[in-house]
């Protein structure tokens, strides 16, 4: 049997392949990050009778079993609620725990959000470091490791600590071109685009929901 990794919009629903779409349809059972995010996806384009199975972290290993004996009788989909399966969420467990099983596992192209955000951002692309969401403890330790890094980096952050984060880089890399995606193909998308001295006054007083994707080069 086969694993497939579906992915889903980031935000606008139109955001689907025609072939993740024929994935879904296809097999009865969809492993999801939240069965309600993902039954939105599914009945808005009228996909009915599908068995879904959560998972997501910290509770993911204890799933897999489960998961893995349904996939000796049944193809499956994993997809999460926004986005390719395995980037920042516990996605990349299953594949490798089935890859291992020597289950074969079909990755489907689609939407992310840290790569639209470095095409959107026009900042350059030959070279980047993607970091994920950003550890809550040690972060300027965590950073200094990349101070002299030639690329451009990435990370998704939250309307909470974003100040905070914007200090501790101002204080390795300086005062560089800093670009912030928030509400990436949603009605409120944004690009907030200058050095970043500019943008931490833009912030100050705007109050920002949804989570963001940074980049920046120093």
């Amino acid at each position: 049997m086969k694993l497939y990794i579906v992915p889903t919009p980031i935000g606008n629903l139109k955001d689907i392949t025609l072939r993740a779409l024929e994935v879904l349809r296809s097999v009865n059972y969809i492993v999801c990050e939240d069965t309600r995010r993902t039954k939105i996806l599914l009945d808005h384009y009228d996909i009915k009778d599908k068995k879904l199975i959560s998972y997501f972290a910290p509770r993911e290993e204890k799933k897999i079993p489960m998961i893995l004996e349904v996939l000796e009788k049944e193809d499956i989909a994993l997809v999460v609620d926004a986005g390719m399966p395995g980037i920042s969420d516990p996605g990349y467990k299953l594949i490798k725990t089935s890859l291992e099983q020597g289950i074969e596992v079909e990755t489907l192209p689609g939407p992310s959000a840290f790569l639209t955000a470095l095409i959107g951002s026009g900042l350059p692309t030959d070279k980047f470091l993607f970091l994920g969401f950003l550890p809550k403890k040690g972060l300027e330790n965590y950073l200094n490791k990349f101070k002299d890094l030639e690329a451009t980096i990435i990370f998704y952050e939250s309307p909470q600590r974003i100040l905070k984060t914007l200090d501790v880089i101002e204080n390795i890399f300086g005062d560089g071109y800093l670009v912030i995606a928030r509400e990436i193909s949603k009605i409120y998308e944004e690009y907030i685009r200058g050095k970043l001295k500019e943008i931490k006054e833009k912030l100050k007083d705007k109050k920002l929901k949804g989570e963001m994707t940074v980049v920046f080069r120093s």
